[in-house]
Parts: structure tokens; sequence; C-alpha cells
């Protein structure tokens, strides 16, 4: 079963774009079991939604990967992954392995 959760981040969209920078170069090519992740602008900052293979992976991903990459963030030195709202994925279609780039 996937696990499934949304973060919403009180921060400058910009945080996300380093963020989200500094954890593709520390994931690399990884099967790190996300199998979706999409991000936008808030009026309160940003979104982040995401659809993991299963909570185990999330959990490892937040205690192996997600330190490393808070320490290279600048600003976020230390900082925790942010608190997120598990839901129920109703319907999930992912067409292709490709990366999208928007």
């Amino acid at each position: 079963m996937t696990y499934n959760v949304i973060f919403d981040v009180p921060a400058p969209i910009e945080m996300y774009d380093a963020t989200h920078a500094v954890i593709r170069e520390a994931v690399g090519n990884t099967d790190v079991g996300l199998v979706l992740h999409i991000a936008r602008a808030t009026d309160a900052g940003f979104e982040i939604v995401e659809v993991w293979r299963s909570k185990e992976a999330f959990d490892d991903f937040n205690r192996e990967f997600w330190p490393k990459a808070a320490a290279k963030i600048p600003g976020a030195e230390g900082m925790e992954a942010p608190p997120g709202r598990a839901f129920e994925a109703r319907g999930l279609i992912v067409a292709g392995k490709e990366d999208l780039t928007i």
C-alpha cells in the first residue's frame, strides 16, 4: 500500500527551489521509493504532495537523506523535515518513467 503525504510549508518558494536541488543531488539515481512528487507555490508559501511506495520508504528517506540535504541548504541547517498530513489516494496514473521538467 502506498503512503501519501501533503506538506504545507510557510516559506518562500525559493526555499523549495533550493531544497529540491539539494535533495536531487543527494539522492541521485537512488531508488528511494518515491512514486510521485509535485510542488506548487501557495499564498502562504508552498505545498508538496508525495506518493511513496510505503511508509517505510518515506521514513527511510527522512532518516537517511533529509538530514544530509538540510545541512547543505542555506538557512535550513539542522532543520527537520516539515510535518505532513497523510491521506488516502483513490487513484494514481503515472504515464512513463521519464522525469517531467516544468
